[in-house]
């Protein structure tokens, strides 16, 4: 199988430009990213960057969402992280809490040098897992005005209690530990590191619905590429392991800045979003600017790529009303 638009998953409208950009992290990663820029400006922009979801790349959705906030008038830039598609970091195939949120950070430090950005007005966009790290930055870094969150994923909570906190309990995190910890192992010595795999494929008769939802956009010709991990092989079997332990949004209820966290409501995922809102706003001063926009009828991957579902115009409005 081959993406459809030359390792994209979407096209490229005539009136935007997509620039191959580069910026180094915090830790000295050098990521790349697409800058979509409008055509016809003037003047410094409003930026955002982008990135999600967890195990894809910048050809599919951050991408598409990019495109998008480019044709209307906004700076946007789509990026790898740390350890995937074409961004650096070794080894490959992994993930990190603490280093993927400062992906988000170390995307800022390049939007808020540009000519073309205006400093006090930059957002970030997180989709899927990168929602909880877009999160977990907006908690960290006062650069940051705006952030939004697309079906979200608490990645350090479904590693740490499955989905539905269905596996919590210290017995059932022990053995999950002791597995990936035997893969260290046996990874130490092979020398090479065990995939865990993408989007199960072929798909099975009574796989669950969300897994045949993922499967209907990582494995199909609507959202596969080449470079994404959930379309290939996945992530190494032990890259869940410092999410185990290392909580994400402990301090999500002291961000200061606008917050719009959008989830379909019939999402297997939406509980993410609905609790995460509840413990951002519980007890935080700072909560005219925070809004849970749930999508009627949506599922997970339909804020992928359903342009006819995304409220990309909620989301222009958002942006356009804090990032000023």
């Amino acid at each position: 199988m081959k993406s459809r638009y030359n390792g994209y998953s979407f096209p490229l409208r005539e009136t935007i430009t997509r620039e191959k950009v580069r910026f180094r992290n915090r830790y000295g990663i050098t990521l790349v990213g697409d800058l979509y820029l409008p055509q016809e400006s003037a003047g410094t922009l409003p930026a955002v960057a982008v990135a999600g979801p967890f195990g894809a790349v910048k050809e599919q959705c951050a991408g598409l969402y990019a495109e998008e906030l480019a044709s209307r008038g906004f700076a946007a830039l789509a990026f790898d992280p740390s350890f995937i598609g074409e961004s650096g970091g070794e080894a490959r195939n992994v993930a990190s809490p603490d280093i993927n949120t400062e992906d988000f950070c170390a995307a800022v430090d390049f939007l808020s040098t540009r000519d073309f950005v205006d400093p006090e007005q930059i957002g970030i966009l997180g989709i899927c897992g990168w929602g909880g790290m877009a999160l977990n930055a907006a908690a960290m870094d006062t650069r940051i005005k705006a952030t939004v969150t697309a079906t979200m994923y608490d990645m350090t909570r479904v590693n740490a209690k499955g989905y539905f906190d269905a596996a919590d309990s210290a017995d059932a995190r022990f053995e999950t530990k002791q597995a990936l910890n035997a893969q260290r192992t046996a990874d130490y010595r092979s020398g090479s590191c065990a995939r865990a795999g993408g989007v199960v494929d072929p798909l099975p008769e009574d796989a669950p619905f969300f897994v045949k939802d993922y499967y209907d956009y990582y494995k199909t010709e609507r959202g596969y590429t080449e470079r994404s991990l959930n379309s290939n092989d996945g992530w190494n079997v032990t890259s869940a392991l410092s999410f185990l332990n290392m909580p994400i949004l402990r301090y999500s209820n002291e961000i200061r800045s606008a917050v719009l966290m959008i989830h379909g409501e019939k999402a297997h995922s939406c509980y993410f979003s609905r609790d995460a809102y509840a413990d951002m706003v519980n007890g935080n001063p700072h909560t005219e600017n925070k809004e849970l926009l749930l999508i009627p009828g949506a599922v997970h991957t339909d804020l992928y790529d359903r342009k006819d579902i995304i409220p990309f115009d909620r989301i222009t409005q958002f942006f356009q009303t804090y990032l000023h």
